[in-house]
């Protein structure tokens, strides 16, 4: 085995992981000014691209379980920002709309994106492409765990399907 696989620095996962802090680091002086945290401020994202959002559509745009959705959501109504209400349609589905102030906030938080990209240090572009790039590599340890190879199909070497 090479010496250096087991090296801190060889290791992609810890660079992912300290960058995130990184990133959080630069984020939470920003999202402290708006009163939220940075989970809070995703869901503000995700309603902000479209108001009244069913919670469990909110939990799969944010790779969330409906349960760790739902403190976030009760903080927010608090905080007076977003109301739940039932669907008339589905009394066993919630749709979380903003409230005027949640709305409003959107405005505040427009500051937000240029000053992280300042603190990246790349341009638009660069940092466009990185993104790019992290979700690709989410998406295929997301493939890969749940089985499938990173297309999506199954893995080099699997079993084929077969139909019941």
């Amino acid at each position: 085995m090479d010496d250096d696989a087991l090296k801190l620095d060889s290791q992609f996962c810890f660079a992912v992981y300290s960058a995130a802090h990184a990133v959080m680091r630069a984020y939470r002086p920003l999202l402290e000014r708006l009163g939220l945290t940075y989970p809070q401020y995703l869901v503000m994202l995700v309603l902000w691209e479209r108001d009244g959002q069913a919670v469990g559509a909110i939990a799969d745009r944010l790779m969330l379980e409906s349960s760790t959705l739902t403190p976030l959501l009760k903080r927010l109504e608090g905080m007076g920002l977003a109301t739940r209400r039932r669907n008339p349609d589905n009394e066993r589905q919630l749709i979380v709309s903003l409230t005027p102030a949640g709305h409003q906030l959107k405005d505040e938080a427009a500051a937000i994106p240029p000053h992280i990209l300042s603190c990246s240090g790349k341009g638009v572009t660069e940092l466009a492409n990185l993104r790019e790039a992290i979700v690709g590599i989410r998406d295929s340890f997301a493939a890969s765990r749940a089985g499938r190879g990173p297309s999506g199909g199954p893995e080099e070497g699997d079993p084929p399907a077969v139909d019941p």
